[in-house]
């Protein structure tokens, strides 16, 4: 026996670390029950909220399969509301595709693009997506995306400039990135805005392309900001995720009577509530490709 591994054996026979061990099962378990509650928690507050209580309005169809704040089914009610058309989507900021707003869609069929600055996660992609990657469904770029290049790479790419959902996170400058996107006009578009700061408040992070996001409240743009963005693009805000991460956009001309109006960041603003949606149970996964298995620590 090497000298590393009896000094590793001492080690872990400690009665301290034993007892570390145990407290940290013991958070983890506690972690996991609070979870659950939340999870539980989140619809029953919304059914006895009167605000949510108007069919109309998005948050009552919220409902989580990929997504990590119940975007999957939020993005159902719409297209159920206004129909598809080539079942195409585009999303920009993808992280390893297991819990994005795009993935439940293309288990159903539609075929799309996703683009992320992340080797590692766009090698996930390529592991944890073979077959529809194979198959031409998917696209996966890694890229860097800013607002001088988004246009030259959607180029690239092939999109078409009209298609069903545009699916945008790239933290510091998504408002910037979707400003920039004036040659592309999808029918739905589900943005990420930052919900820190009030509805009545236009607010938005000034542009650094060199820069990403520090994990502060410094980040994107506020719900207001992307209100009127969106409507000097001709897009109405018909909803918000009960988190607070992501706004629901759909095109003027498909709105109708269809949504929950007035189409205004005060109607539809939820506050930051992170980790109340989060997923509970099996860890995500889009088929049963065998993962690399980890090797056993010695």
């Amino acid at each position: 026996m090497s000298l590393r591994r009896f000094l590793r054996r001492i080690y872990r026979g400690l009665p301290i670390i034993q007892e570390l061990r145990e407290t940290n099962a013991n958070l983890a378990a506690l972690n996991d029950t609070l979870k659950r509650c939340a999870s539980v928690a989140w619809p029953i507050a919304m059914a006895h909220d009167p605000r949510w209580s108007d069919p109309k309005r998005l948050l009552r169809y919220a409902a989580q399969t990929f997504s990590q704040n119940g975007e999957d089914g939020m993005i159902a009610e719409i297209f159920r509301r206004i129909g598809t058309t080539d079942r195409t989507f585009v999303e920009i900021g993808t992280g390893n595709g297991l819990e994005n707003n795009t993935t439940l869609l293309l288990a159903q069929g539609w075929r799309g693009w996703w683009i992320d600055g992340d080797e590692q996660a766009m090698s996930r992609i390529r592991r944890a997506f073979a077959q529809p990657l194979a198959e031409g469904r998917l696209r996966a770029r890694c890229a860097g995306v800013t607002a001088e290049n988004i246009a030259q790479l959607c180029a690239e790419l092939k999109l078409p400039n009209q298609f069903d959902l545009l699916s945008l996170d790239i933290d510091r400058n998504t408002y910037h990135l979707w400003a920039a996107l004036t040659d592309y006009r999808p029918r739905v578009a589900v943005i990420e805005y930052n919900s820190n700061y009030p509805p009545d408040v236009d607010w938005k992070a000034a542009y650094r392309p060199d820069l990403v996001w520090k994990f502060t409240s410094y980040f994107g743009a506020s719900l207001k900001a992307f209100e009127q963005l969106g409507r000097a693009r001709g897009y109405a805000l018909v909803g918000c995720d009960f988190s607070g991460v992501n706004a629901f956009f759909v095109r003027e001309d498909l709105v109708g009577e269809r949504f929950a109006q007035p189409f205004t960041a005060e109607n539809h603003y939820e506050p930051p509530r992170l980790g109340v949606t989060t997923r509970v149970g099996a860890r995500a996964a889009f088929d049963d490709t065998p993962r690399r298995e980890r090797k056993p620590k010695a």
